[in-house]
């Protein structure tokens, strides 16, 4: 099937296979090395992606089902090699240990402060339940999502 999408401010077009998943095609045919494929059954979220400003799953999304849709990934979210500063407080607070889930949990803090730009830390914990790290104890993670909260640093 031929798909047209726009891939971090991209235009793409591609034949794809209708059973490709939008992870296998953000890695394999455009090298977005940045959204990880976890689990394949969305219990993780290290494949979040922005899906026209949503954060969605794309280990249980397949590429045909983003035809003529805008995708961010992890690498999209920065401009001109300059990290957000939701990034920026990511790096501050220690929010990653081994890296694996950051791009996915930053890509679904991003999407979640669009929709409330000043939560309390319970709404951020309950905003980000869908992404799953082993590493950080997820306090530091909590506590740059507070940071950025009400100032707009995710947009």
């Amino acid at each position: 099937m031929r798909i047209s999408l726009t891939v971090n401010r991209r235009a793409e077009d591609a034949d794809v296979e209708p059973r490709l998943l939008l992870v296998h095609y953000l890695r394999e045919r455009l090298a977005l090395t940045g959204t990880n494929v976890g689990c394949d059954s969305t219990s993780c979220g290290a494949c979040t992606v922005l899906l026209d400003g949503e954060s969605v799953k794309s280990c249980t999304m397949l590429a045909v089902q983003a035809d003529g849709a805008e995708v961010t990934t992890i690498e999209g979210l920065s401009q001109h090699g300059q990290l957000t500063p939701l990034q920026q407080a990511f790096q501050k607070h220690h929010a990653l240990q081994c890296g694996y889930c950051t791009p996915g949990m930053v890509v679904a803090a991003t999407s979640f402060l669009r929709e409330n730009p000043n939560p309390t830390e319970d709404e951020v914990r309950r905003g980000l339940e869908g992404n799953l790290c082993r590493c950080t104890g997820y306090q530091g993670i909590v506590d740059a999502v507070l940071e950025i909260a009400g100032g707009g640093g995710a947009r």
